[in-house]
């Protein structure tokens, strides 16, 4: 269980905030819509933040219900019953069907995460250093960046290519997962892509990022990225994104 969890969260500037968080006394989801390119036809008639708000209720009903399957079962299972809540009027097999980058964190004797996108669990220890758990398929695609739209399809929910939560449940499996010891663990943060910025492009340690969401607080976070942002501009893509970050304390 966790003592406090704390969490802030802020949109971009051009669009609703297609972020979300939802937590439970021993449990953490952090969802990070994918904005579609302009243009894209989805072969759907939701939007990204309907797909977002049904699969994180999905999640935190089966996390509530805490029935000892493993987080990557739960998170299989969720992505099904979102899949079928889209009726017959999607086409499903579209590769640009919305999706989201999944974080999910359990806190009982142990500590267990799963990761499926760009969204990132970090890890403080309790010896003061962090471990962040990451998927970087997305960084890792034929050719290098700067992607093409054609490229990112062709590769989204593909083998060899990267994954993220829409409508094929088996996406699930292809999670990244773990688990530690609680008592080896002072606590985590779940950041989307919007604050890993922080460390991905302007230098922080993750260590620094756990610090300053420790004790200054999740806003504090977010409230350096904007800074940063302001002042150096972005690496690539959008000058600021949704940005997300939550602190869970465990009792030590």
């Amino acid at each position: 269980m966790f003592a406090e969890i704390t969490f802030a969260t802020r949109p971009g500037p051009e669009r609703p905030n297609e972020d979300l968080v939802i937590a439970g006394p021993s449990w953490i989801i952090v969802l990070d819509g994918a904005t579609a390119a302009a243009g894209v036809d989805s072969g759907c008639v939701h939007d990204v933040a309907w797909l977002v708000g049904r699969l994180g209720g999905a999640l935190a009903a089966r996390l509530a219900a805490d029935d000892g399957a493993s987080l990557a079962a739960v998170l299989e299972s969720a992505i099904e019953e979102t899949r079928a809540a889209h009726g017959g009027a999607c086409d499903l097999g579209n590769p640009d069907s919305p999706s989201a980058t999944v974080a999910l964190v359990r806190a009982r004797a142990r500590v267990e995460y799963l990761v499926l996108g760009d969204s990132t669990v970090a890890l403080a220890r309790a010896d003061g250093t962090a471990e962040a758990v990451s998927d970087d398929r997305l960084e890792r695609l034929p050719g290098g960046r700067p992607y093409s739209l054609e490229l990112v399809r062709r590769m989204r929910n593909a083998p060899g290519g990267f994954w993220v939560a829409g409508a094929r449940p088996e996406a699930a499996r292809q999670s990244v997962t773990g688990e530690l010891d609680a008592g080896e663990v002072r606590g985590v943060g779940v950041c989307t892509d919007g604050v890993t910025r922080l460390c991905d492009w302007y230098g922080w340690s993750w260590e620094c990022l756990l610090d300053v969401l420790a004790g200054r607080g999740p806003e504090a976070v977010i409230g350096a990225v904007r800074e940063l942002e302001a002042a150096r501009g972005p690496a690539r893509g959008k000058r600021h994104d949704d940005a997300t970050a939550v602190w869970g304390r465990l009792p030590h």
